[in-house]
């Protein structure tokens, strides 16, 4: 059973966020030849001003 964990930036919308997991589930499973219901995606989302990119604090969604 896949399991897979993305990091990104808070702020997106539910329906994006939405969107997103459809997508990696559709790809995982004809990449894989699996049902939909054996892949688990764990969306973490990150704080603005606590995750640095370049030095810098990221504060926006890039």
């Amino acid at each position: 059973m896949p399991y897979l964990t993305m990091k990104l930036m808070e702020g997106r919308s539910i329906e994006t966020k939405e969107k997103l997991v459809y997508n990696m589930t559709k790809a995982i499973t004809e990449s894989l030849e699996i049902d939909s219901s054996d892949v688990r995606i764990e969306l973490i989302e990150l704080k603005k001003g606590l995750f640095a990119k370049e030095g810098k604090l990221v504060r926006d969604i890039d």
